[in-house]
């Protein structure tokens, strides 16, 4: 199963349509990820991030969903 998780785009780095790069920040862990599957992205958009690499962009309102499942989750007693 493969897992891809939201995260907010504090810096672009590098912005060669190939290598483009940039600081996104998950919930206060900042990651370099690269950014050149999502060429409209800027600062302050959420992506989608799988493997280091940011593939797609979603609104900040269908992140907060996101994060709030996740915090739903660690409440869950483990089986």
């Amino acid at each position: 199963m493969c897992l891809a998780i939201p995260g907010k785009i504090l810096q672009v780095t590098n912005d060669d349509s190939i290598m483009r790069t940039g600081k996104v920040s998950f919930g206060g862990i900042v990651k370099e990820i690269n950014l050149a599957y999502v060429p409209d992205a800027e600062v302050g958009d959420y992506v989608i991030v799988h493997a280091g690499f940011a593939i797609s962009q979603l609104d900040e309102d269908a992140a907060d969903k996101v994060f709030q499942d996740l915090e739903s989750l660690e409440d869950m007693p483990a089986d």
